[in-house]
């Protein structure tokens, strides 16, 4: 059964490792039908990532998977598109990581400029009553969110502490600043205060990057981590300040897609680019759409003023907010093996991700909540989807279409 299921593959020239290749061509079009379909968050993305391609199409093991899916976790950005760019880096080369890339974002990114569209065409769009209930059901999103990270990244009091002390700082000092200052200080704690054992050694696929190319990538990474808001600092242009805020939100983003929104408002909001109400509509109708969540910055980029604003400002801000993704797993997967088995670099990693647990937590209540409750038919309204996604298990999808029609009626 397995064999013939992989026939559509065996016609593909291996490559220097044995490992079969094929053509970006390829790689496009079961990413495109994986953009289309890939509903659930991040999560549920590698699941169908490892059944088309490792059970379905047999292009890696189960041990090279779960490699790769470790090594996107412990890197900052989208993990699922960080693997999805891997897969195809690893199957076509380097126009088989864009394809990947292009294939899984633009179904969802497309929908959401168009959402923004209508945000933006039609004043009575952002103060309606569905519009409204997709911020209400924002709240459930993310505290379905927060639950299931603090269960997996704050397993010990260390790492609960940090958490909270994270969501405290962010709190006391709003902003991108109180937010990075918190990741950083919860890596440096746990850095010289967690414990933890000794990882194994493994052995690891091989990926058409050689060391140097993966250094070049990386000092690539840092210097425009550096560079690009030093120079929006000193320049005037739009432009190049709103390509800071998502470069640096999609560099600095630990922990999974929902991470992104404290960054994003932070640097989006608060300069009056976007209404912070028109950002909560659009996180809300992001968890409708199929592929990463990452392509909220689509929608924003799409809302935002000119030179910026439609289909330049919503592709250009969906470019800058992955560029650091490539970047990092790209050059990382030369050094994977190495960097893994340092102590320091686990230790200060459980510090980063409670931290994050700790700036989503603050996020869920300030803008998330202060900004979309108002009554208690808010609150119950929130409850009741938070119980549907957490308990009842029920699509996002469907949960926010709920959301969306609560909102309208009750308007």
């Amino acid at each position: 059964m397995q064999s013939s299921e992989r026939t559509p593959d065996s016609d593909a020239s291996p490559d220097a490792q044995g490992s079969p290749r094929g053509s970006a061509w390829e790689v496009f079009l079961v990413f495109l039908k994986l953009g289309f379909t890939s509903f659930g968050g991040p999560v549920a993305h590698l699941g169908y990532f490892r059944t088309e391609f490792v059970e379905r199409r047999g292009w890696l093991d189960d041990k090279a998977y779960s490699d790769l899916v470790a090594l996107c976790q412990f890197l900052p950005g989208p993990a699922s598109s960080q693997v999805g760019m891997a897969l195809g880096l690893g199957r076509a080369g380097w126009w088989g990581a864009l394809a990947a890339w292009v294939g899984f974002t633009m179904p969802s990114a497309i929908a959401l400029i168009l959402f923004a569209f209508g945000v933006a065409g039609w004043a009575g769009v952002a103060a309606s009553g569905a519009v409204h209930g997709l911020k209400v059901v924002a709240v459930a999103i993310v505290a379905q969110a927060v639950w299931g990270m603090a269960k997996s990244l704050c397993p010990d009091r260390l790492r609960a502490g940090i958490a909270l002390l994270a969501a405290l700082l962010v709190l006391a000092v709003p902003g991108a600043m109180g937010q990075l200052a918190a990741i950083v200080l919860g890596g440096l704690a746990a850095r010289f205060l967690l414990r933890l054992g000794h990882l194994p050694p493994a052995a690891h696929r091989s990926y058409p990057v050689s060391r140097r190319t993966g250094a070049v990538l990386l000092a690539i990474f840092a210097a425009l981590l550096l560079l690009v808001p030093l120079l929006a600092t000193l320049s005037a242009s739009p432009s190049i300040q709103a390509a800071a805020v998502f470069y640096k939100a999609g560099a600095l983003v630990f922990g999974g897609g929902h991470v992104v929104l404290p960054l994003l408002q932070a640097g989006v909001v608060p300069g009056g680019w976007v209404s912070n109400d028109a950002f909560l509509a659009g996180y809300g109708a992001a968890q409708a759409v199929p592929g990463p969540l990452f392509t909220f910055a689509a929608y924003l980029g799409a809302l935002m003023p000119s030179p910026l604003g439609g289909w330049i400002g919503g592709l250009s801000m969906l470019a800058a907010i992955f560029v650091p993704a490539f970047l990092l797993v790209a050059g990382a997967l030369p050094f994977w093996e190495s960097m893994r088995q340092r102590d320091d670099v686990q230790r200060a990693m459980g510090g980063i991700n409670a931290a994050v647990v700790g700036v989503l937590g603050a996020a869920l209540y300030d803008p998330v909540w202060t900004s979309a409750i108002h009554s208690l038919a808010d609150v119950a309204l929130a409850l009741a989807a938070f119980g549907l996604l957490v308990f009842a298990r029920w699509s996002p999808v469907v949960v926010v279409g709920l959301a969306a029609l609560a909102g309208w009626i009750l308007a």
